[in-house]
């Protein structure tokens, strides 16, 4: 995309900058690999123990066939309530193999509660009578006791027995796997155990066990079934000469014959008699409506009986209306030619007055004829009506008979069904009671295995290994997830939206307190040398063409090492210019005692406080062209003094002396000094402690500053771990490759040149000035 099309449409590149960084995602995963794999190399052996010590599993596997039809001699479904052809049925079968009860039978049959391979391992009870074991029965309450180290005969023993076997029985018939073949007929049943032996023998009883049961059930079923239908049929064939003899009583007392039905004729005469007086009203209706009309208009009122529809859509008057029409264009089209005396027109006029009387007479005899019909339908109505009620009376009397008589005659047909389909069933269950087909067999009996089927240690080591490995990765990815700290120069410009004035190299672990301050003339840590200078040249262009003399330090909370960054900066300026070190910390300052100066020498608080002047409130050349002003005394108002009008007084007053001032103030959130102090200052500097402060703290401090209208020139990453950033982000590598072979431009001053027991020389230039 060139920059043209990209300024053109600027949606594809933003959605382009909002995809996930994977380059960031694998940036922490590469720094922890080392951890990352030592993690699973620990959990991989720690597995391989464990797996080394696991019991070798050996499965085995039957086969049975469950029969969709079972061999009977005569088919009796019915009498056992099963329906083998639906899926339900061999799901049901699954079920039952897989019961409590099937293994309830192998468990016993097998006597597996004194099987050594199926209680190998020690129970909890019996490791804690072995303990007991060297305990003095009598200092042991009996409530505590075993129940294998009771009195015998005590009356739990028993009890606990028994619930010990059903627990045992419990988990027998759960690790029975019983797994249907898919489309078939077929189950596997298996059974794993650390004895191949019983592993293979259990898979066989199972089946054995199953298939011996459902023949029990069929068995006894039979038996049951053929003694109930005993007993019921001969109740059933008193039932059914008894409603035989009352039906055939009923039709002799009636004089009932039943051809169709004993109803049907009437029934027949009423359908017909009620569809001609249907057809007898709707008639006397429609006649009814017409003269309505009629005698709406008048039956003389021709012309307006000659547009109702009733008229003009009977077929006569059509016929006439459709002469009147023809006759009517014929003496148009004359009077276009001829006058009103001319022969032909006289003729056409006579023929048209006829054709329109014809019409006349048409419609009246119309009219007279459907007043005739509306009579004669009325008189052909009643009489179809009182035939129809007359018919109605007598179909009522018979219909009260054939109630009783169809009533009669379902009694015998139902006892009749229920006599024949006991007796057929009785029959067959005396055929088949002494036929016993299996409901299934085997098609595979198990043998013993040869090897074991679990555990795969081969594979369950590998799994752990990745497993362990991806657990790694992800606890990796989480942890720098939400870590929400500024970790490299890339984060303060994308996150805080400052300037990186560069960064100050992480100590070593046992570096002092006094290498840590003083690294900057330590010739075997050039890299931290070279660090410090680009944040001072970094500083000087972005000042270049302003007044940049006063430099405030700060940061957001303790510890962050503001202070060591103040004397560094200050160290690495003093190389070019005069400068001076101010400890504005009232608070709790610590620069003096770095510096080697007893707590009782004179600073900023004596001087803004009136009770020292500014000589002797300064030593002069602790380092070559640095002067330090210590904090001094600790004032009980020190947000008053720094407050005062003496302080931009004293700034003002050193500016003439110094070209560099550094000053050290406390952390923003922890007091508000910093924030007075720094609309005094020219430039203003966050230092951040690398991968330690949150991002929110730091931002709410830069929110403090510019409230404060503070001139922030950038932020320094402090205790910055060059190492992983030499692996991961080449750019510092360079730094270090660049400085390792170099010293500083300055005279290295080794350490002992200012202990503690050297005497700072004094301040003298300033012996005659007053504030």
């Amino acid at each position: 995309m060139t920059q043209q099309e990209r300024r053109a449409n600027p949606l594809p590149q933003i959605q382009m900058d909002q995809l996930i960084d994977f380059k960031k995602l694998i940036k922490p995963v590469m720094r922890f690999k080392w951890r990352i794999l030592t993690f699973a190399m620990l959990i991989t052996a720690l597995v391989i123990f464990v797996v080394l010590k696991m019991t070798p599993i050996y499965s085995a596997k039957s086969t049975l066939l469950i029969e969709s039809e079972q061999a009977n001699a005569i088919k009796i479904d019915e009498v056992y309530g099963i329906n083998s052809g639906q899926q339900e049925y061999y799901l049901t079968q699954f079920e039952i193999i897989k019961s409590r009860s099937i293994a309830e039978r192998v468990f016993n049959e097998l006597d597996l509660i004194n099987h050594p391979a199926f209680v190998s391992e020690p129970s909890l009870l019996s490791q804690l009578a072995y303990l007991l074991d060297f305990i003095p029965k009598e200092y042991i309450p009996e409530e505590y006791l075993p129940d294998d180290l009771l009195p015998e005969g005590s009356a739990t023993e028993n009890v606990d027995q028994e619930i010990v076997k059903q627990q045992l029985i419990d988990t027998f018939a759960e690790d029975i796997s019983i797994s249907p073949v898919r489309k078939t007929q077929l189950v596997h049943i298996r059974y794993e155990s650390s004895d191949p032996a019983l592993a293979a023998l259990v898979a066989n009883v199972v089946g054995d066990t199953y298939i011996l049961s459902q023949l029990e059930a069929k068995v006894g079923m039979t038996q049951k079934a053929n003694t109930w239908l005993g007993g019921r049929l001969e109740e059933l064939r008193l039932k059914l000469d008894e409603s035989e003899t009352r039906l055939e009583s009923f039709k002799r007392a009636n004089g009932l014959v039943d051809v169709e039905g004993v109803t049907a004729l009437d029934a027949k005469e009423l359908e017909r008699l009620s569809d001609e007086i249907a057809m007898a009203r709707s008639r006397k209706a429609q006649a009814e409506s017409f003269i309505t009309v009629v005698r709406r208009y008048g039956a003389t009122d021709i012309s307006r009986l000659e547009s109702l529809p009733e008229v003009t859509s009977h077929p006569s008057i059509q016929n006439v209306k459709r002469e009147v029409v023809i006759v009517e264009r014929k003496v148009s089209e004359l009077e276009q030619i001829y006058g009103p005396k001319h022969p032909k027109m006289i003729a056409a006029k006579a023929e048209l007055k006829s054709v329109q009387s014809n019409l006349h007479s048409q419609i009246a005899r119309l009219v007279r004829g459907i007043e005739e019909e509306a009579q004669t339908a009325g008189r052909k109505l009643k009489g179809l009506e009182a035939q129809f009620n007359k018919s109605k009376g007598s179909f009522q009397n018979l219909s009260t008979i054939d109630t009783d008589f169809r009533r009669m005659l379902r009694e015998v047909d139902t006892n009749q069904q229920l006599f024949d389909s006991f007796l057929a069933r009785q029959k067959e269950t005396e055929v088949t009671g002494s036929f016993d087909s299996p409901i299934a067999r085997f098609t595979d009996r198990a043998i013993v295995p040869i090897y074991p089927t679990k555990p795969n240690k081969k594979l369950i080591v590998i799994l752990t290994f990745f497993a362990s490995l991806g657990f790694g990765v992800v606890m990796v990815l989480v942890l720098d997830g939400l870590n929400d700290t500024i970790k490299n120069s890339d984060d303060v410009e994308k996150i805080l939206s400052q300037r990186a004035l560069g960064y100050i190299p992480k100590a070593k672990k046992r570096a002092s307190y006094k290498e840590i301050n003083f690294a900057f003339y330590d010739s075997n840590q050039p890299l931290h040398a070279e660090a410090v200078r680009t944040i001072r040249t970094s500083m000087s262009l972005m000042a270049m063409g302003t007044d940049f003399s006063t430099i405030e330090v700060t940061s957001s909370t303790p510890n962050e090492g503001k202070t060591s960054v103040s004397m560094n900066l200050g160290f690495a300026f003093s190389t070019m210019e005069k400068v001076l070190i101010i400890d504005a910390d009232l608070r709790k300052s610590s620069m003096g005692e770095r510096f080697g100066l007893p707590s009782y020498q004179p600073g900023l608080a004596n001087f803004l406080s009136g009770t020292e002047s500014l000589p002797h409130c300064i030593v002069a050349d602790v380092k070559p062209n640095v002067d330090f002003m210590p904090a001094g005394a600790v004032p009980l108002n020190p947000q008053e003094l720094l407050s005062s009008s003496q302080f931009p007084k004293l700034l003002t007053l050193l500016k003439t002396q110094y070209t560099k001032i550094i000053i050290d103030t406390p952390p923003i959130h922890a007091v508000s000094d910093a924030l007075i102090i720094t609309s005094l200052c020219d430039a203003t500097v966050l230092v951040v402690k690398a991968a330690h402060t949150r991002n929110e703290v730091i931002k709410l401090s830069l929110a403090k500053l510019n409230q404060a209208r503070s001139k922030v020139f950038g932020v320094i990453l402090n205790q910055f771990n060059t190492k992983d950033a030499e692996h991961y982000q080449g750019d510092y590598g360079y730094y270090k490759a660049y400085g390792a072979d170099q010293t500083p431009k300055d005279k290295p001053v080794q350490f002992a040149d200012y202990a503690a027991k050297d005497k700072p020389k004094p301040f003298s230039d300033l012996d005659n000035i007053k504030v």
